[in-house]
């Protein structure tokens, strides 16, 4: 028989689908086992990554634990398994284990801790050491100067004299050092008469002085007259001369505004007068109040008709009433 003839167009054909008979058996597979074809990217699709993503599975089976997605292009990062940085967040928005984000809703220990440096409640204005609410409560508010004479005693003729400021918001600070000071030899009484020989217990205004010695540089009102002389012996035998150089008259039964040597009395005679702090004369007084020739001079400078100043005096246990 003559041979067959062959058509070029067939012979062609059957050489092209030999040659392309390997390339389809040699598939590339994935990491995870044998695989489907190629993906575009030249990753293999293994059975279980959804929708044909090109995730491998992972050692357990149908896709790797808690959706984890690893690529075989170079230089590619573990999404889950690598932590961030200290204190960044993971790709899933969740903190590292060492920079955990706060619950929302949830106070930071910052915010929460007290701060330092916040003033607290602002304190109570000090008050006079040693008096009583009794005794305060006749202090008037506007006083910011006060005298505060403690006997020693009831029927004691000794005892101090501390000058009293009172400044807006912090309250009442002493002024000066206790003072010595003499009160009536028989002591004090909250019911002075004429002759009994005790200081009254109180609180008083202090608004005129005078002496027989000029002025010192006192801001109250000052009467410079011949007529403050004190003659005779104390209860010690001390002579009383020089006693009336300085005085400052103490609002007990007088008028105020007039020369501590005006004798109206507005309770009467019978209830005494002539109270005075003067010039001490080393020895108790009949009813007054006396100090050093130092201290009523520093006294008579620091009182100040504006500050509307007052004498509180009494034995210890009478003013902490």
């Amino acid at each position: 028989m003559p041979p067959v003839q062959r058509s070029p167009h067939r012979l062609l054909a059957a050489t092209l689908l030999l040659a392309l008979l390997p390339l389809s058996a040699c598939g590339t597979t994935g990491p995870g086992g044998p695989g489907g074809p190629s993906g575009p990217t030249g990753t293999a699709a293994g059975p279980g990554s959804p929708g044909g993503s090109g995730a491998p599975e992972g050692p357990g089976g149908a896709g790797a634990a808690g959706g984890e997605v690893r690529s075989t292009a170079p230089g590619e990062a573990h999404r889950h398994a690598v932590p961030g940085p200290k204190g960044t967040v993971s790709p899933q928005g969740t903190g590292s284990a060492q920079g955990t984000t706060a619950p929302r809703g949830t106070a930071s220990p910052a915010a929460t801790a007290p701060r330092r440096g916040v003033p607290g409640p602002p304190a109570a204005p000090a008050e006079i050491p040693g008096l009583g609410p009794r005794t305060r409560a006749q202090i008037p508010p506007a006083s910011l100067q006060a005298v505060v004479v403690r006997g020693h005693g009831r029927d004691v003729g000794t005892g101090t004299a501390t000058l009293y400021e009172r400044r807006p918001g912090a309250g009442w600070t002493a002024a000066s050092a206790p003072w010595p000071a003499h009160n009536a030899v028989s002591g004090w009484t909250d019911h002075h008469v004429r002759g009994d020989l005790r200081s009254p217990v109180g609180v008083f205004r202090l608004t005129d002085a005078g002496g027989l010695l000029p002025d010192p540089g006192t801001r109250l009102p000052y009467d410079e007259d011949r007529h403050f002389v004190a003659v005779g012996s104390g209860s010690l035998g001390e002579p009383l001369e020089g006693s009336f150089d300085h005085v400052v008259a103490i609002n007990y039964n007088r008028v105020p505004g007039t020369t501590p040597l005006d004798k109206t009395r507005p309770l009467g005679e019978d209830r005494g007068g002539g109270i005075w702090i003067h010039v001490d004369h080393e020895g108790p007084t009949q009813g007054c109040v006396s100090l050093l020739r130092t201290h009523i001079r520093e006294l008579l400078r620091w009182l100040d008709p504006a500050h509307q100043p007052v004498v509180v005096m009494g034995d210890v246990a009478s003013l902490a009433r």
